[in-house]
């Protein structure tokens, strides 16, 4: 059986799908379509936590799909700005769990994660699938990938749009 990890930056996807769509990324179909007949050595949603009833929540409905849940404080600074980045934790756990893996799926738009795509791709000789909004997706990172699977459609929660 064909072994997959699975690594979400949560807070890419929340924002890519909401500012090109409206909607929200639906992670139950998701997860149905990448682990579909393959066996899951490691899942892993990487988020920030503000501490809100509402967050906590989905992080419960995340951790009973399936998912561990990686949580970093949601920094606030002075300026305005915003500090809450998981980009280092997402590529030490994909380089660490992608070895017990077939494929390693990434679901992000970064384009900072086109190096770890093609170390997993090219030296280790993993199946890299990433999936990002397509208007939003570093097209370095698209052509780093195994394949790039469009978030649209049947991934996106038509029913709980954003307002």
């Amino acid at each position: 059986m064909e072994k997959v990890a699975l690594f979400v930056d949560v807070q890419n996807v929340y924002y890519t799908t909401r500012q090109s769509y409206r909607q929200n990324f639906d992670y139950n179909t998701f997860w149905r379509e990448a682990t579909g007949g393959k066996e899951v050595v490691k899942a892993i949603a990487y988020a920030t936590d503000r501490g809100d009833k509402k967050q906590q929540e989905f992080q419960n409905i995340l951790r009973a799909i399936g998912f561990e849940v990686k949580l970093k404080p949601f920094i606030q600074r002075a300026d305005g700005s915003a500090k809450g980045d998981w980009d280092v934790g997402i590529t030490i756990d994909a380089l660490e769990y992608g070895e017990l893996a077939d494929t390693v799926v990434l679901v992000s738009g970064d384009g900072d994660f086109d190096l770890l795509a093609n170390k997993l791709r090219v030296d280790k000789h993993k199946r890299v699938e990433v999936y990002g909004v397509p208007t939003l997706t570093s097209n370095t990172l698209i052509n780093a990938a195994s394949t790039f699977i469009p978030i649209e459609g049947k991934l996106l929660l038509n029913s709980h749009s954003v307002r």
